[in-house]
């Protein structure tokens, strides 16, 4: 199967009332996630990615458009598509009165996996969370409420996994361990991915494509690498041995004296090579002690793509 998910045409309004005006989230989106991939979904708050994944979910009613879920039109084919598909939400939605083993043997059941195919232990050991296994879910710190999370998204052995901002508000060793779970998952089960987050070093490590969406619409998608490489602009950073005085900058050269007195030039590659920014540099009579370059990162494409005055 080439496509995991297919979206076409997907729209969401909800509706107002007297005082509040109709809202529409989507307008209209259309998408496409590659089976076996990790996908980035990434957007400014307000975007419309908690909406999509929800209708992807069967948790919110689309107002139009089609969604097809590991090629089950989710119309046609609601309770297989519900099956083909794990989220594991943002909020920590447990119920502090199961035990780890209980809730995911709950879950399990709800969608109808048989106990014989049920594999609590072992998903309980990937997560981190089998010596837990019979502790109330009430006892259980931030962390490990978020790898029952997990847990619970993966009782009915999903062809696609869902992480809505898993790593919000985690510590380091966790967020390693979520990570190391995800890349696992993808490698060795072939499960597609699909992230979102805030964290957008993670989505750029993590991600083979990524797509942006913003006020309900796509704005892009594309692989990682190629979306990196749509800002042409680099900064080579320059520790002088002395103070540098004014210099004459030729056009399309930038500077930035830092702090810390070294010199950040700014430039566009396709303009200007670094060796013409270096052969500038010892025209100057500029000693060197240390450099360094910087280029554009997922950041810096996500706000040129989403800025809005």
């Amino acid at each position: 199967m080439t496509n995991a998910i297919e979206i076409e045409g997907l729209r969401k309004t909800y509706g107002g009332d007297g005082k509040t005006p109709a809202k529409e989230a989507l307008k209209g989106l259309d998408l496409t996630i590659p089976t076996g991939s990790i996908f980035g979904l990434l957007g400014p708050n307000g975007a419309g990615k908690s909406t999509t994944i929800n209708i992807m979910a069967g948790l919110v009613r689309k107002t139009a458009g089609k969604v097809r879920i590991w090629g089950f039109d989710q119309d046609r084919n609601p309770r297989q598509s519900r099956a083909a598909i794990g989220v594991m939400p943002q909020e920590l939605n447990l119920d502090p009165f199961f035990t780890p083993a209980g809730a995911l043997d709950v879950q399990a059941g709800l969608y109808g996996v048989p106990k014989a195919q049920r594999k609590t232990m072992e998903i309980l050991e990937l997560v981190g969370l089998s010596d837990k296994a019979d502790a109330y879910a009430r006892t259980l710190s931030g962390g490990m409420r978020r790898r029952l999370l997990l847990a619970k998204a993966l009782v009915h052995h999903p062809q696609i996994l869902v992480l809505d901002e898993p790593t919000a508000g985690v510590d380091i060793e966790l967020r390693q361990m979520l990570w190391r779970n995800v890349r696992r998952l993808n490698q060795e089960r072939g499960m597609t991915i699909i992230l979102t987050t805030h964290y957008l070093e993670e989505a750029q490590e993590m991600c083979d494509e990524i797509a942006i969406i913003a006020d309900g619409e796509l704005v892009i998608r594309d692989k990682t690498a190629n979306l990196l490489n749509r800002l042409d602009a680099k900064t080579m950073v320059i520790v002088p041995e002395a103070t540098v005085g004014d210099l004459d900058l030729p056009e399309g050269l930038e500077l930035d004296r830092r702090g810390d007195g070294s010199l950040a030039f700014s430039y566009a590659r396709a303009k200007i090579t670094a060796e013409q920014l270096l052969g500038f540099v010892h025209a100057n009579g500029i000693s060197i002690r240390d450099v360094r370059t910087e280029e554009a990162d997922l950041e810096d494409v996500f706000v040129s793509l989403t800025h809005r005055d």
